[in-house]
């Protein structure tokens, strides 16, 4: 047995199921050991494709994502994708071939440094030197991305080390790192408090029923991020809504009337707490993001298993305080906060994914989530030509029917994946907001630029036809009737919709 048998076996033991890439020279000795697996292998058009369709299988799933290309071109190509990831904590795992051992660090064909390319990426790079540290590595990289979902993980694997058959396998014994010295600290503020408010990311998913139990029982109201919606469902009157960039009057009044803000895995970035109170408790596995007077270093279920919590009464107060975002355009023909609006009616317990632009604005406005991991987008790095690749891995992953809404922009970004969609006949749902233009870039020029429209025209092709090349059916509509129309009936996809909306500016955070 050799290196890559045995790396394809150790992905077996640790049920990993499906994985997501493309086939190349270097990387053909793992491509041989996986054909005689059982493991499920989807093949992408696109590097970027790929490593972001494994983004979207972890996201949907809290699983792991596993991405496989071959050397320089191929895993170059998955840079945005990692990236992504990395900026929003996916634990994803890129497994990228190379050139033999001795052209490292040379000018040989198709050889870049490629660990040095992914460590600003990634939570770790790896460049393994033989067949035992790549074992070692796998193992390790593995137990961290189930243990502390912090981000991807990159292994770098030269072709004449995945050959080798001469290598040791052993077990590993792991220590959990962790600081929970401030718990004490943390429990006077809470001991005192009278106005506690959860905030909720995605680091507290894997704690929900936990998190709604506590709320529940000792009254404490929340606020979510947008990846952490629906860890309190949004119809309970405990969850007060999103956090600042994008909060309403009552969760404006909860943070600035909270007299203790505990924060259960986020990252506290900009968009969620421009400043940070002094009565912040913020508990993260992820040490290089803790802020605040109270950092707890660890798992929010050791944190929750160790503190006291007490019942508070100020839900009624929040109650009084109007929660609606008071949006326009909900029902102008056709607006495209109007056509997504009738879209999530339409399919409110179903998995969405969106993309970048002004589009995801009016989609995390609107959506309501009954349950985790329902709205797949890329928050912190927003990269366009996310959302199809992410339902593909998103639907094999969960084997639900995926809803994707995209802007015209952002689709033509990544449309090479509907051969992907068409290949693995999946039950996706792909709305094509069509404007023709980067309607969000085009808002920005004349609202903070005083500029005329600049370089932000699309003249598109024929979405319908195009869709059709690929034997995706498809249909297009220009208005709310028609699109209401298109929605009653019993949709299943491949399906491609096209929607021809105005322009429309978004309301700004």
């Amino acid at each position: 047995m050799n290196v890559a048998s045995k790396m394809v076996e150790i992905l077996e033991e640790e049920d990993i199921l499906d994985v997501f890439g493309i086939p190349g020279e270097q990387i053909m000795p793992f491509y041989e050991a996986l054909s005689k697996s059982g493991i499920n292998h989807v093949l992408t058009r696109h590097e970027q494709g790929a490593a972001t369709a494994a983004d979207g299988y972890a996201r949907s799933t809290g699983k792991i994502g596993v991405c496989i290309t071959t050397a320089s071109p191929g895993a170059l190509n998955t840079t945005m994708a990692v990236a992504t990831a990395y900026k929003d904590s996916i634990p994803l795992l890129l497994l990228t071939g190379d050139n033999e051992l001795k052209y490292r660090g040379s000018n040989h064909f198709q050889t870049t440094p490629q660990k040095e390319i992914f460590e600003p990426i990634t939570r770790a790079s790896f460049n393994p030197l033989n067949g035992t540290e790549a074992m070692y590595m796998l193992r390790a990289s593995i137990y961290e991305l189930k243990n502390f979902p912090k981000g991807p993980i990159h292994i770098n694997l030269p072709k004449d080390i995945l050959l080798e058959e001469e290598f040791d396998d052993f077990d590993l014994c792991y220590l959990c790192e962790n600081d929970l010295s401030n718990l004490a600290h943390a429990q006077e503020l809470i001991d005192k408090s009278q106005r506690p408010l959860f905030i909720l990311g995605a680091g507290a998913i894997g704690d929900a029923e936990d998190i709604r139990r506590i709320a529940d029982k000792y009254q404490i109201p929340a606020a979510t991020t947008f990846h952490g919606m629906g860890v309190i469902p949004d119809d309970s009157p405990l969850n007060v809504g999103l956090c600042l960039a994008r909060a309403n009057e009552r969760g404006k009044y909860a943070f600035e009337n909270a007299d203790c803000i505990i924060g259960l895995g986020i990252k506290a970035s900009e968009r969620t707490l421009p400043e940070i109170p002094g009565h912040f408790i913020h508990v993260n596995i992820n040490n290089n993001v803790l802020v605040g007077d109270y950092p707890i270093y660890g798992k929010v279920s050791d944190f929750l298993s160790e503190i006291r919590f007490k019942k508070v009464d100020w839900i009624d107060e929040l109650m009084e305080i109007d929660d609606s975002y008071h949006l326009e355009g909900l029902d102008d023909d056709l607006k495209p906060q109007a056509a997504i609006k009738r879209i999530l009616e339409k399919f409110p317990d179903n998995i969405i994914a969106s993309d970048a632009g002004s589009h995801t604005t009016w989609t995390t406005l609107l959506k309501k989530s009954s349950r985790p991991r329902q709205l797949l987008f890329s928050g912190a790095m927003a990269p366009m030509g996310y959302g199809l690749p992410s339902a593909i891995g998103a639907c094999i992953a969960t084997g639900e029917r995926v809803i994707v809404i995209n802007g015209d922009g952002d689709f033509q970004m990544n449309l090479q994946e509907l051969a992907t969609i068409r290949e693995q006949n999946l039950d996706i749902i792909i709305f094509i907001l069509n404007n023709s233009e980067f309607s969000i870039i085009r808002q920005w020029e004349e609202s903070f630029y005083d500029m005329e429209p600049y370089q932000v025209r699309l003249e598109n092709p024929d979405f319908v036809k195009l869709a059709s090349s690929y034997r995706i059916d498809a249909v297009r509509v220009d208005n709310l009737e028609d699109l209401e129309l298109v929605l009653d009936k019993n949709l299943t996809g491949p399906l491609v919709v096209e929607v021809i909306v105005e322009s429309e500016d978004i309301p700004l955070p």
